[in-house]
């Protein structure tokens, strides 16, 4: 075939060459999420050698979730128009002249410019959610898109890697004038983009399908005038945007509230990291099989237990009596035992919920996943960048450092609340046959 383009109908089935497409895209995100998220362990070796205060290292890690969220609308309507495989091998080999040049910064404001273009490394998954919806059958689009979700888990890859690869090089110069220490890490993942752009380049199935490479502009962002795209968008904020909120936000609420080293924080964060991320395929298989909303009311019940738990603070109650005695009741403190369980708890919700929302975008808007997936993927990677700064005012305001889940808590409220009126109206609406029925079939007929 010439062609190097084909589009496809939005119920065609799992193409051949699919099993390629999920496996290279779901490495290549794993490999860019690392990078996107690596300043959460660079970030303090850095800030000991440039002496940086909390808030100038803050905005290092700030401004790479920044810009790895603000572009996934119009990445993935690019994907879409021009197909997956072409933005993904792009990005790759983009993302590798900052991240090799992160390891040759010599000033803060040049480390910033580089953090917030190796930032671009997040803006991948609006891409692998187009190019795997390109190429998978309805029947099995939630477990393709859940399997690709997974490579969150490449949250986890620095935190697990990076402190051992630091201590054991620091002070060290390798080939090229390489320096050791945390200058090696940005370098080694310069070149896995390297090879992973052409793993892509040479073994990816050609040609790409593109479901919107005939339509105009306008009307792939026709949908975006939908309310229930913002609804998915603030459900993603809930269970991704959190979720790398709080994968930037645990090791420090380990090491401060309970006296733990750096080292075993980022063990116990990786506790949290791998479930949210893992189980996504798990939560697009219950998604395929039992629909979407069914797993979201499983997301949010224990999103809301979990949290619920979390955000009560430690103390206790003190009582002042007439004469001046002062008594101390209900007293209340988390044990590093149960807070670890919990979160891992809370993790697991978040990775079927992850799923569970991208398992609904290809069945609304089955010829606009594009444009609709990077929406919702732009906030939930927002949330991101504002949920830290929240969760730092709301301890400020309160003193209590369980306000994080706090804010968690409410957040998923809105959610819960959100959903579950919307399903009540459909439900209304329809006929008592039918009110079983909570997947989009019915909820189209409702409008």
């Amino acid at each position: 075939m010439s062609s190097t383009l084909i589009a496809v109908a939005p119920d065609h089935p799992t193409l051949k060459g699919s099993g390629r497409v999920v496996t290279l895209s779901t490495l290549a995100f794993t490999l860019m999420f690392a990078v996107w998220l690596m300043f959460g362990i660079l970030g303090i070796p850095i800030q000991e050698e440039f002496g940086l205060t909390d808030v100038q290292l803050s905005w290092i890690s700030a401004v790479a979730v920044l810009n790895g969220s603000m572009w996934r609308l119009p990445a993935g309507i690019l994907a879409d128009r021009i197909g997956g495989r072409k933005i993904t091998i792009f990005l790759l080999f983009a993302v590798s002249i900052p991240s090799y040049l992160v390891s040759r910064a010599d000033n803060y404001m040049w480390l910033l410019v580089l953090a917030f273009l190796v930032g671009f490394s997040g803006n991948l998954f609006s891409v692998g959610v187009s190019w795997n919806s390109a190429w998978f059958g309805q029947n099995r689009k939630g477990l393709a898109l859940g399997v690709f979700g997974a490579g969150n888990v490449g949250a986890s890859v620095t935190k697990l890697i990076g402190p051992g690869i630091i201590a054991a090089t620091a002070g060290g110069t390798f080939a090229l004038g390489i320096q050791g220490g945390w200058r090696l890490i940005p370098v080694v993942y310069a070149v896995l983009l390297v090879i992973m752009g052409f793993a892509v380049l040479f073994l990816a199935p050609r040609p790409d399908h593109a479901p919107g490479s005939s339509k105009p502009l306008g009307e792939m962002l026709e949908p975006l005038k939908q309310v229930r795209v913002w609804r998915f968008s603030l459900y993603y904020v809930a269970v991704f945007g959190a979720y790398v909120a709080l994968s930037a936000w645990l090791p420090k609420y380990y090491v401060d509230n309970f006296d733990i080293s750096l080292g075993l924080a980022g063990l116990l964060t990786a506790t949290f990291i791998f479930p949210a991320s893992l189980l996504r395929p798990v939560g697009g298989w219950i998604s395929d099989r039992w629909g979407a909303r069914t797993a979201m009311y499983l997301t949010f019940a224990v999103m809301l237990i979990t949290s619920g738990i979390l955000m009560m603070p430690n103390g206790h109650i003190s009582i002042v009596h007439t004469d001046g005695a002062v008594t101390e009741h209900l007293p209340y403190s988390m044990a590093l035992p149960w807070f670890v369980i919990l979160v891992f708890l809370l993790g697991c919700a978040m990775g079927i919920g992850k799923a569970a929302v991208y398992k609904h975008i290809p069945e609304y808007f089955p010829d606009n996943v594009g444009s609709v997936g990077g929406l919702v993927g732009m906030f939930g990677g927002l949330g991101g960048f504002f949920l830290p700064p929240l969760f730092a005012y709301t301890k400020e305001f309160s003193g209590f450092p369980t306000s994080t889940f706090f804010v968690v808590f409410i957040l998923t409220a809105v959610c819960a609340v959100w959903m579950h009126v919307t399903i009540h109206r459909m439900m209304t609406r329809t006929t008592p046959e039918t009110a079983h029925l909570i997947e989009p079939e019915l909820e189209e007929a409702a409008q």
